[in-house]
């Protein structure tokens, strides 16, 4: 039996497992879930993640959440190339801290821009809050401008670039269909262009998230 994947269009932590099972050529089940039909406050979901978020995996009958702690068992899972952390130890090092800088420090004002912008109802944002976030992913993105010194960010395509890409492009997807809530200039050359790179990927272009193409 196949893994199921549970994901959801348009989280960028269920994107990051798509594209790693991608990119393994792993076989799966993905199931789609909607938030707004409530799929993840179903007791069904609850079962399998009682923190009632995407992504999870159903490996027969082994359930694991968590995006970060999911790439690391498909890499475990399918060893071997394409690889999603390299072979050398300190090279998979840096890939893990880059992960983890994610993780920490952009995600944390891009959720709080979600907060403000996708789940407050228009008449309702508060111009503050919404200020407040992009203060701190414009912080984020001058700090990775820097560090984009190749095509992608730790030299080799790996879960780092799979980690960081989703997260950035909630942002800007945020900013396309809310004209003139994003801050001119917010994202520099560097990231930008390993962005362009990054969406040239069949891999990418291939788990796009559905309600995106519309």
């Amino acid at each position: 039996m196949a893994l199921v994947f549970y994901s959801a269009s348009g989280s960028p932590y269920a994107w990051r497992v798509w594209l790693a099972l991608e990119h393994k050529g792993a076989q799966y089940e993905l199931k789609q879930l909607s938030f707004d039909a409530g799929e993840l406050k179903s007791d069904a979901f609850t079962r399998l993640n009682p923190r009632r978020r995407v992504p999870v995996i159903d490996d027969n009958g082994f359930t694991l959440y968590e995006s970060a702690a999911i790439v690391e068992y498909i890499e475990d899972k399918w060893p071997g190339e394409p690889r999603l952390f390299s072979a050398d130890v300190a090279q998979r090092a840096i890939e893990r801290r880059l992960i983890r800088e994610a993780d920490q420090y952009f995600a944390e004002p891009m959720e709080r821009l979600v907060d403000a912008v996708l789940f407050t109802a228009p008449e309702h944002r508060q111009p503050e809050r919404i200020k407040a976030a992009y203060d701190g992913i414009a912080r984020e993105l001058q700090f990775w401008e820097s560090r984009v010194t190749s095509n992608f960010l730790a030299g080799e395509l790996s879960a780092a670039d799979y980690t960081l890409f989703p997260l950035i492009a909630l942002t800007q997807r945020i900013g396309m269909r809310n004209p003139g809530i994003e801050p001119a200039g917010l994202i520099g050359a560097n990231v930008a262009a390993w962005m362009a790179r990054m969406c040239e990927l069949p891999v990418v272009q291939s788990t796009w998230p559905p309600h995106w193409r519309a």
